[in-house]
């Protein structure tokens, strides 16, 4: 039944792929490539005020940067409102001034008031500093006319490289390791509007950044403006349509910026209180105090010490359910922030698919997803002779159940040229009641980048476990091609039975070997007036057992995905799947599949609408067969806004499966409410109901911030036994947290 399937479809796609050569190309600006972009910061002796009204003599004396180009929608043409941006600098910090022209404000589009937001749902600014001029690893700040914070580390120009994920779509999936968004810096910025557009100040200690040694120095450079109503995208230094402002080895030079040889010394104490009750084990709320202090010193401007004593995560968002009709794991990505800074100098392996290091191994239970007390640790990372280097010693205490372990990590990275790159990694987790129960990896990763075009990374990796014997090595190459009009990408992954990284993450049991195809094309036509863009693709995956065994495959076709100009999408798509069942599978409670080879076709479309909209949406359905029997079902996300201060999102997933061993139905529900009193003063919720866990869950947050994620949080609990998302049957756990933390000092 497959192989006509197969034939037929491969039929398809051979026409598709004629009509597709065919097509015009859209519009390019002709001529030569452009010359490297320069540009200058002025050195002022007193530094401006900041409140986004760039009205003092120092700004109009300043070089200005301007003549920015667009990536989209006519990539090589000029931004269509005017832009300048002036840079100065005080020995202190960076100052970013922006005039963002508009000749028709009232269609400016602001985005709600909260740090880190989508920025391409709104009109938004955005800077980013290669500050070790390597061309591969940044920091990128941005704003939107609502004044918000946005702030990410960049590393390997956001190429994470990881795999996409059946069930996923694009926001769950994210860049896969390319860029931390989670890191939050110690900042600050301004904006303002009238009659000619908006207006942005920035002010970035250096403190904040991390660069090598010299008075003066060359950063490399990149600055970017995005028009929501046009779906427009200009930059500073032009930047090739595939790629964005990450894309460091195009970007343009600071050159000659007079930088201070200072070391940054902090520390951010906490107190917090909190009563909580699991209604299981106790009779009455227990009510507790902690405290606790993290630390931060530079040992030279570009070698940072961090220390954590009794680390608390309270304050951190909780983790949005998924549904799991797989027998594997789900991954979740971390947010605790601690972990997230430098977070890229440890990342290493295949994201989401075999991680050789992640830290949510360390301090939450990955049975339960329970946190597990972090007695303390110190982290070193930086760069030392041409070096980055990381170094992490976390421990952590006994729990009920659980033993307490100590983690170590080491790693040490090469930039070799632009976009290529060599290192090592060595993980070690050791109970620190027992020496012989550990477990450890070592690995070494590389990337080499080929022109702009192609790319090629590999790693391998070893681990040691007591008492576990075989084939303990696992390993991956990676070759992709990406141009204005393809995308494609080959992978090899092999994992060994004996591999053990108890510190990192598998998304499937070891003992392996993974292939994967992707091809992509993406065609343009000026004669298409709403669609912007036609990405007809088709992707293979197989998964097969160190016995020979097919344990799953997965065929992608996808020939009619669009990209619309008001940046919704449609793309309806077949996949062919294939799960080889070893064992029984229990899907569900008293449902349980026998083994065997199963083999079914999923019809799909994905739909989205205008994300920068009052109202919006985005939804995957999907009906058709499903192992023994069929499956239909929907995720659909509506988010609804009300200017820059309220936001609200309804999430579902309903999954309808009849198979002939039984009929079930999984539900989860999901709501997001949010009201921002200003960009540093909000309050959330998110209550969730999983029909899985037969669990009701809300979580309230209260935040007003100082700086880099610090100042005043209240967080109010609830988990309730339920048989739907407005019926509970009794409570399982209930706490109220108050938690105050504040930085103190600065770089000096």
């Amino acid at each position: 039944m497959l192989i006509p399937r197969l034939r037929s479809l491969t039929l398809l796609l051979a026409g598709v792929v004629q009509t597709v050569a065919a097509q015009p190309m859209a519009p390019r600006a002709a001529g030569p490539a452009p010359a490297p972009r320069v540009g200058r910061a002025a050195t002022i002796t007193t530094p401006p005020v900041l409140d986004g009204r760039l009205d003092e003599a120092v700004w109009r004396e300043a070089p200005v940067l301007t003549d920015f180009v667009q990536r989209e929608p006519y990539e090589g043409t000029p931004v269509t409102e005017r832009t300048e941006v002036r840079l100065l600098t005080d020995g202190t910090a960076l100052y970013v001034g922006a005039w963002l022209y508009d000749r028709e404000p009232d269609l400016i589009v602001p985005s709600e008031t909260i740090r880190d937001v989508t920025l391409t749902n709104s009109d938004y600014f955005a800077i980013i500093l290669d500050t070790y001029l390597d061309r591969q690893n940044g920091f990128l700040f941005g704003t939107t006319p609502s004044g918000i914070e946005h702030d990410a580390q960049v590393i390997r120009e956001g190429e994470g490289g990881g795999v996409f994920q059946a069930g996923q779509n694009r926001a769950q999936a994210g860049s896969m390791g390319g860029i931390n968004l989670n890191w939050d810096a110690s900042w600050t910025v301004r904006t303002s509007r009238d009659s000619l557009g908006w207006y942005a100040e920035f002010r970035i200690p250096f403190f904040t950044l991390r660069y090598g040694g010299g008075e003066t120095q060359d950063w490399g450079l990149n600055i970017m403006r995005g028009i929501r109503r046009r779906n427009e995208e200009a930059l500073w230094s032009q930047v090739s349509r595939q790629f964005s402002i990450t894309r460091l080895s195009q970007a343009g030079t600071l050159t000659a910026l007079a930088v201070p040889a200072q070391r940054i010394g902090t520390v951010t104490p906490y107190s917090l209180g909190s009563s909580s009750r699991t209604y299981a084990t106790q009779s009455a709320f227990a009510t507790t105090g902690a405290w606790g202090i993290d630390a931060k010193y530079g040992v030279t401007p570009s070698l940072t010490l961090d220390l954590t004593y009794n680390t608390d995560f309270a304050q951190v968002e909780v983790d949005e359910q998924r549904t799991n009709l797989t027998r594997f794991p789900i991954f979740f990505p971390e947010k605790r922030p601690f972990f997230l800074e430098n977070a890229g100098v440890f990342a290493a392996g295949t994201p989401q698919a075999v991680d050789l290091f992640f830290t949510r191994r360390i301090g939450i239970d990955a049975a339960t997803g329970q946190p597990q007390p972090i007695l303390g640790g110190a982290r070193l990372t930086g760069r030392v002779g041409g070096l980055t280097v990381g170094a992490l010693q976390m421990v952590t205490d006994e729990a009920p159940g659980v033993v307490g372990n100590s983690y170590t990590v080491a790693r040490a990275l090469k930039e070799l040229s632009a976009r290529s790159r060599v290192g090592v990694i060595a993980v070690q987790r050791t109970a620190t009641g027992d020496a012989r129960d550990f477990n450890r990896v070592i690995g070494a990763d590389g990337r080499l980048g080929i022109g702009q075009d192609w790319t090629a990374d590999a790693w391998v990796g070893h681990s040691e476990t007591p008492g576990r014997r075989g084939d303990a090595m696992a390993w991956s190459g990676r070759l992709a091609y990406q141009t204005r009009d393809w995308n494609h990408s080959v992978r090899v992954l092999g994992v060994g039975e004996a591999f053990n990284p108890e510190v990192g993450f598998m998304s499937r049991p070891a003992g392996y070997r993974f292939d994967e195809l992707m091809l992509m094309r993406l065609v343009r036509s000026p004669r298409w007036k709403e669609v912007r863009q036609w990405n007809p693709h088709v992707s293979l995956r197989r998964w097969v057992g160190t016995d020979g065994y097919l344990q799953s495959s997965w065929m992608h076709l996808d020939l009619t995905e669009v990209e619309f100009n008001s940046g919704g999408r449609f793309g309806p798509d077949v996949n062919i799947y294939t799960e080889g069942l070893q064992r029984p599978f229990e899907i569900a409670r008293g449902i349980v599949l026998p083994p065997g080879q199963y083999r079914f076709t999923v019809p799909g479309i994905d739909w989205g609408s205008d994300p920068s909209a009052p109202l919006s949406f985005l939804a995957r359905l999907e009906a058709g067969e499903f192992y023994t029997g069929t499956r239909s079902g929907a995720n659909v996300s509506v988010t609804g806004r009300v200017g820059a201060v309220f936001s609200s999102s309804l999430v579902v997933d309903y999954q309808d499966v009849h198979l002939e061993q039984g009929d079930f139905i999984r539900q989860l529900v999901g709501v997001k409410l949010a009201y921002f009193f200003t960009p540093r003063v909000f309050v959330q919720t998110l209550t969730q109901y999983n029909n899985q866990a037969e669990a009701f869950t809300a979580n309230l947050r209260f935040a007003w911030l100082n700086t880099a994620g610090t100042g005043l949080f209240i967080v109010l609990n609830d988990g309730e036994a339920a048989d739907s998302f407005t019926r509970w049957r009794e409570p399982l756990a209930r706490s109220l947290t108050i938690k105050y933390t504040r930085q103190i000092g600065s770089g000096g």
